[in-house]
């Protein structure tokens, strides 16, 4: 009888994470446009960025408020503590959509997405030293294959030139902040639900970059309402839809390896700059891709 409840039990959990990384590697497409609305916004990168929150956060709240209140995850924030937590979450998002933004308008879309997807690394160290997780050989040539996948993909790109520097260490700087989030939400979703941290998170980030987009002198309001459609597929698809489909796996899948799993999204980002932008694409950019998902097939198999 323990012997079939085990195995009940293991199933369930193995679904559960089957599940979570389809929500993952989905969520990671749909924040793969985020780079193409940024560079076709009619505003300035914190101006968009404050509007990807500003439209996203009702729809987020109203969300979290018709949740059913049962079962694990699912409490409110109730203390010091929790707010703390779900504040330093939104203000590490709030870091990396600036950092994010700014380097898009310094680089290219497939520099800018590369750089902020080196976060995988700063979240393998930061498990290891600070939370001391342990990782077997194959996950970490997992995580080298992938990143290596990365560069080859974006190789063309990632040539150093004065006028590509200052965008690329924004893009840097945003995979640094881009780990804290990650970091963050993972342990956050032991206690609450994905909407509740998407919402709580995303008000704090919201306010955080309301003055960052005024003191830099940018416009908060788009000329036409094809600029309001292109802040709005921004907030629902990419933030709304991707990011919360990502939050969601950190609930089954450890933070190490779905930040290696979103190596996807260079991938993707890759192809629609291609389709929607003219930036080229060419074989050793293919070649990139397929290193990059055999590196995350070999992560995942470490990780289990």
């Amino acid at each position: 009888m323990t012997d079939a409840s085990t195995l009940s039990s293991t199933a369930r959990v193995d679904a559960a994470q089957r599940i979570a990384l389809i929500a993952l590697l989905t969520g990671a497409i749909g924040i793969a446009f985020s780079p193409v609305f940024v560079r076709l916004s009619e505003l300035g990168p914190t101006a968009t960025a404050f509007w990807r929150l500003g439209f996203s956060v009702p729809v987020l709240w109203a969300w979290m408020a018709l949740e059913p209140k049962r079962g694990a995850r699912t409490r409110s924030p109730s203390s010091v503590s929790d707010y703390a937590r779900l504040t330093a979450a939104g203000l590490f998002f709030a870091g990396d959509l600036t950092a994010w933004h700014w380097s898009i308008k310094y680089t290219s879309v497939a520099n800018s997405t590369l750089l902020a997807n080196f976060a995988p690394i700063f979240v393998t160290l930061v498990s290891w030293l600070v939370f001391k997780e342990r990782f077997s050989r194959t996950f970490v040539l997992g995580l080298a294959l992938s990143v290596g996948g990365a560069v080859v993909l974006m190789g063309q790109s990632l040539q150093l030139s004065p006028e590509h520097l200052f965008g690329d260490a924004l893009g840097m700087l945003t995979a640094l902040f881009y780990g804290g989030y990650i970091l963050s939400v993972g342990r956050l979703r032991a206690e609450f639900s994905t909407a509740t941290i998407m919402t709580w998170s995303g008000v704090v980030t919201g306010l955080a970059l309301l003055p960052v987009a005024t003191l830099s002198g940018e416009s908060l309001v788009a000329g036409s309402a094809y600029g309001w459609g292109v802040l709005l597929g921004l907030a629902l698809f990419s933030h709304a839809g991707g990011q919360s489909l990502i939050a969601y796996a950190l609930a089954h899948l450890p933070a190490a390896f779905s930040s290696v799993s979103l190596l996807i999204q260079p991938a993707a980002a890759a192809i629609l700059a291609w389709i929607l932008l003219d930036e080229p694409l060419g074989a050793l950019q293919a070649i990139g891709a397929l290193i990059v998902l055999a590196g995350i097939l070999m992560a995942r198999r470490g990780s289990r």
